[in-house]
């Protein structure tokens, strides 16, 4: 049975993230969607796992180590905020909204960030719409899957290199 190396592993979700990234921040404008906090967030996310597996591939023992276990954890979660945007889009139009009378950390960070660098970050949609559906499935269920796909293959490279 063949094996992946690990700096081949930790080069693809660096890449994979990347290209992730550059699909939201195209599509945004061409399609014209607007993205909510939580999607923006999500994009955060992405581009936090380009670097850290990008800082993995490299650099090698515990430094490996310790970007990998920060990069499982930002793509655990990215899996809990996909599933929580997930859940809010299951539910009938305006019977739930991630629109509170204040906002939390996430929306405040994003808020501020969105302030910084627009282009990247300006939450400007609703968590609870579904803007884009491709085969069948939300963005924020692809995001859901990537992020667990992303989980799964760290954790399997942090086992495997252990």
């Amino acid at each position: 049975m063949t094996t992946i190396s690990p700096h081949l592993t930790w080069i693809l979700l660096s890449l994979a993230s990347a290209a992730l990234v550059l699909a939201s921040l195209l599509l945004t404008p061409w399609l014209e969607l607007e993205p909510c906090h939580l999607c923006v967030f999500q994009r955060l996310l992405f581009m936090l796992i380009a670097v850290l597996a990008l800082g993995a591939a490299l650099s090698a023992g515990r430094v490996r180590f310790v970007l990998g276990a920060l990069l499982a954890l930002t793509a655990a979660a990215g899996t809990a905020t996909a599933a929580y945007q997930s859940w809010l889009q299951e539910y009938a139009a305006g019977s739930v909204s991630c629109v509170a009378s204040e906002m939390g950390p996430i929306e405040r960070l994003i808020e501020w960030l969105g302030q910084q660098a627009p282009t990247l970050f300006l939450a400007t949609g609703f968590c609870e719409d579904k803007a884009l559906v491709l085969l069948g499935l939300s963005m924020a269920q692809w995001a859901l899957l990537f992020f667990i796909g992303m989980l799964a293959m760290t954790v399997w490279q942090l086992r495997a290199n252990r």
